[in-house]
């Protein structure tokens, strides 16, 4: 009643939950589900969610066509399908015997009376329940295997998701970073055009207040020239006498 279970966990274990079959050509979702490619694509197509679907089991998202073939998983099946079921159970259709014997060239269950047939008579044989249990502890050890590698690959997605959003985090700081320095840049240049805009400023304020006084004091010799000037323009038409009068002072002025 042991191995039958066993068996029945183990086939059940490669069946489909579309199809309810073997899996044919089995593909792994992100998720860690397998399922046939062409039951998993069928699905996709029916679906009105494109290009995200959910998983039929967990329903976790994924992309259109984001599933690869699980070789492993195929190997797997390819033994399920020939483990013999146990003792009382089938029985060879040639001969009508119960199948006690597993033909180890062959790969496959025979009676008592195969074992003496042409076909298999030099070939090695094994009681076939040694032969299952052999099998079932391929089949476990390939089992933890992909369980093994389906946690690595949840491991590493995990960690990459963690990666990235501390790079994002950091992408972040660093844009906020740029943007605080190129404002105070901005602030403080202002304040620096300002500062010389005022200065300039004032220095024009100077410059023109000099040039008024330099214009003002050249007027103001310029009235005294021209009053010297027209002076002795007039001394000179003066009679000789009057003229000579003072005349020390005159060119003294």
């Amino acid at each position: 009643m042991a191995a039958r279970n066993r068996v029945q966990d183990l086939q059940e274990a490669v069946i489909c939950s579309i199809c309810l079959a073997y899996f044919n050509d089995p593909v792994i979702l992100k998720c860690g589900h397998n399922f046939c490619r062409a039951c998993i694509t069928q699905y996709c197509k029916e679906s009105k969610t494109s290009p995200s679907y959910s998983c039929p089991q967990c329903r976790e998202p994924f992309q259109e066509g984001e599933f690869h073939p699980n070789w492993q998983l195929r190997n797997i099946v390819d033994i399920a399908k020939n483990i013999p079921e146990p003792r009382g159970k089938k029985a060879c259709e040639e001969h009508e015997e119960l199948l006690k014997l597993f033909c180890e060239v062959d790969q496959t269950p025979i009676c008592v009376v195969c074992r003496e047939s042409r076909s298999h008579k030099e070939h090695s044989m094994v009681p076939i329940e040694e032969a299952a249990l052999d099998y079932k502890d391929q089949i476990q050890s390939r089992l933890e295997s992909l369980k093994k590698e389906r946690e690595e690959i949840l491991s590493f997605k995990s960690s990459g998701e963690h990666k990235s959003q501390e790079l994002l985090k950091q992408l972040k700081r660093e844009r906020q970073k740029i943007v605080s320095d190129f404002q105070q840049l901005h602030q403080f240049l202002k304040e620096q055009e300002r500062l010389l805009l005022a200065q300039l400023e004032e220095l024009n304020k100077e410059i023109e207040k000099r040039r008024d006084e330099y214009v003002a004091k050249l007027s103001e010799e310029l009235s005294s020239f021209s009053s010297l000037i027209t002076e002795m323009e007039q001394k000179c038409q003066l009679p000789a006498s009057e003229f000579l009068q003072d005349i020390k002072g005159t060119l003294s002025r």
